[in-house]
């Protein structure tokens, strides 16, 4: 007997939505662990020094491969060149993109502005839609059509999923936003969160960055050459793997519709190694739950909250291991879930999912 599989309104603009917002779920109170205010106000301390210090490296990991596949092209040296240039232009440059977008990479803000901008192109993603867009997705978490930012809606979309290692469905999305700022629109579901003062920083900005793209792609047609676009554009494609790796064990077969980050955020213990590239990210549930927290800070809050959290999974194979077969799952029974254990006492938390 075959099962219908009822698939949820993701939109901004549906029925989930008003539901969402008739059951007190949209723009509500949240659970907080609790943490003294003296000491929050210490983790929350912005410092120029650390962001400038891995920015730093992180130009120059990006000017030496990007040099050193410049003087290996045309052998196959310049294939190990490029792929950490692709991975540092684009996977590395969503955790700056994020922090910088929070203003809280850096104490200056101007130089968070900057970073932001810089980390936006290379991410492929239009600077200030992101913005309001990451800012809703802060307020209403994972809850259906409110949250823009729902990387694996139910039943998942497992080839969507495969191509986005490659941006293969998300860039072109991305161009057709782009190409329809240029004209001075949005779509509907952007007119909900951009507010009416911005709308014409990102028509400006969507010229700038069409601009940008076409002068690239101009310059490798007058050489006969894709290497320009081997260091702008291209890499938003090829380098962006990583970032999908770090990204879906954020949230990815966890609870939706909860007013609680410790049911729908995921953290991971990662190596050194892995913690710069992603800039702490992996303490997600402390950074949902704090957002105002430096990416510096993160370790030090996850070791206050700890005993009030669900255990962290220790490495992304970890993490993982319970992805891969709930998102499996999923796609034939799309009301499955991950039920994160939590420790104590738990505050009840408003949910429209099953029980």
């Amino acid at each position: 007997m075959q099962v219908e599989i009822t698939k949820r309104d993701y939109s901004l603009v549906g029925r989930e939505t008003k539901l969402a917002e008739e059951r007190g779920l949209a723009n509500a109170e949240w659970y907080s662990c609790k943490i003294s205010r003296q000491r929050l106000k210490e983790l929350m301390q912005r410092r120029d020094g650390p962001a400038i210090r891995d920015t730093l490296i992180w130009f120059a990991v990006l000017i030496i491969s990007g040099t050193l596949g410049y003087l290996t092209w045309g052998t196959w040296w310049a294939v190990p060149c490029f792929a950490v240039y692709g991975v540092i232009y684009s996977s590395s440059s969503d955790s700056r993109w994020h922090e910088s977008g929070h203003r809280t990479a850096f104490k200056t803000v101007w130089m968070n502005d900057v970073l932001y901008e810089i980390a936006s192109f290379m991410v492929f993603r239009e600077s200030v839609p992101w913005r309001w867009s990451h800012t809703r997705h802060h307020t209403d978490t994972i809850i259906v059509g409110r949250d823009p930012e729902i990387a694996v809606p139910r039943p998942p979309d497992l080839l969507g999923i495969a191509l986005s290692f490659f941006s293969l469905n998300k860039a072109p999305k991305e161009f057709v936003k782009m190409v329809r700022h240029c004209f001075g629109r949005l779509n509907p579901a952007e007119e909900t969160y951009i507010p009416n003062e911005e709308r014409p920083k990102v028509y400006r900005n969507a010229r700038i960055y069409i601009l940008i793209y076409a002068a690239v792609i101009t310059w490798a047609i007058a050489i006969h050459s894709i290497l320009p676009l081997m260091y702008i554009g291209l890499p938003s494609f090829y380098g962006s793997w990583l970032m999908v790796i770090f990204g879906l064990t954020q949230h990815a077969g966890l609870a939706e519709d909860v007013l609680d980050h410790r049911l729908n955020c995921r953290t991971v213990y990662m190596n050194p190694i892995f913690r710069y590239l992603y800039w702490e990210m992996n303490y997600h549930v402390e950074h949902h739950m704090f957002p105002m927290v430096p990416y510096h800070a993160l370790g030090k809050l996850h070791q206050e909250l700890k005993a009030d959290m669900p255990k962290p999974y220790n490495g992304l194979w970890a993490a993982y291991r319970e992805i891969i077969p709930v998102t499996l799952r999923q796609v034939k029974e799309p009301t499955y879930f991950i039920r994160r254990q939590l420790p104590g006492t738990v505050k009840p938390v408003t949910s429209l999912e099953p029980a």
